[in-house]
């Protein structure tokens, strides 16, 4: 009974994070325990995978091979090290993306990983050119948003009183600018520079730039996608045209008033909803 119920919360809590943040913990936990089963069967494997999505930050391999600056945010040497990127994801980035959307969150945690991972091109002279793994840099970037946006919210530590957002996002970046350089494998120049990324986007963000509309072409076009798969699945055998119609021109609506909805929240937020949009949104979720 504790077992199911225990089960159940953890389900539920899961169920519960927003879209998001939800997506990228999924995927972030799936290629580690990638990483891991490989691993077991050899070790070779295990590395094989990280040299082909590692980021080099060498600008030949940067410009002939760049899906590194991305998938190399899903990789991690550890379970320390993806469990510390993990849980600050899920503690600070959800007050983020409630506040802004899921669109406008993942443009700062994209930006941001991949805006540290093309610094550390620059930086590399001097710091080695050291293959690079992790979400830190991105999640960097969450952290600063989540500090610009709750600077004074208390943020409880271990044996330490209440300390405002912004004097623990300040601290931990104080320490890895302490720490540049150091021989401990941390690239700590990507921290930075994505704690720098998540800066400038959030400022952007909130000069009404509207960073979420970057993706809306990405979304429009998935939607599209499934639409016409679903369509192609639920069409009839028979030769009655007229019904088809009707359910495409249906589907046609919902999809524009969807996006509407959808391109108001990378705008203002889901706050920004009027309960109508709000009643809306969740009758074509459960559609879709």
């Amino acid at each position: 009974m504790y077992n199911d119920s225990f089960g159940n919360s953890l389900k539920r809590g899961y169920r519960g994070l927003p879209v998001a943040i939800r997506t990228l913990i999924t995927l972030n936990v799936g290629v580690f325990i990638l990483q891991v089963l490989l691993g077991i069967i050899s070790p070779a494997y295990s590395k094989a995978l990280i040299d082909a999505f590692a980021f080099y930050p060498e600008w030949q391999t940067a410009l002939f091979q760049p899906w590194r600056a991305f998938t190399y945010m899903f990789l991690h040497g550890g379970t320390f090290h993806l469990v510390f990127n993990m849980l600050w994801l899920w503690w600070m980035g959800r007050a983020v993306e409630e506040s802004l959307g899921p669109k406008t969150f993942s443009v700062i945690y994209l930006g941001a990983g991949i805006g540290g991972a093309l610094f550390n091109i620059v930086a590399a002279p001097l710091l080695g050119f050291n293959p690079v793994i992790g979400a830190s840099g991105a999640v960097y970037g969450i952290m600063v948003s989540f500090a610009m946006l709750y600077p004074t919210m208390p943020i409880m530590l271990i044996l330490l009183p209440p300390i405002q957002a912004r004097y623990v996002v300040a601290g931990l970046i104080a320490i890895d600018a302490l720490l540049l350089g150091s021989s401990d494998g941390t690239a700590r120049i990507v921290h930075l520079a994505g704690a720098g990324v998540g800066y400038l986007l959030m400022k952007s963000q909130q000069r009404g730039s509207g960073l979420g509309k970057w993706l809306i072409p990405v979304e429009q076009l998935w939607y599209r996608i499934k639409n016409i798969y679903q369509q192609k699945k639920s069409r009839p055998k028979n030769d009655h045209m007229y019904s088809v119609s009707d359910v495409e021109i249906i589907d046609e609506t919902e999809q524009s008033e969807l996006d509407e909805i959808l391109e108001k929240i990378s705008e203002k937020g889901y706050d920004g909803l009027t309960d109508a949009e709000k009643k809306k949104l969740f009758e074509l979720s459960k559609k879709n």
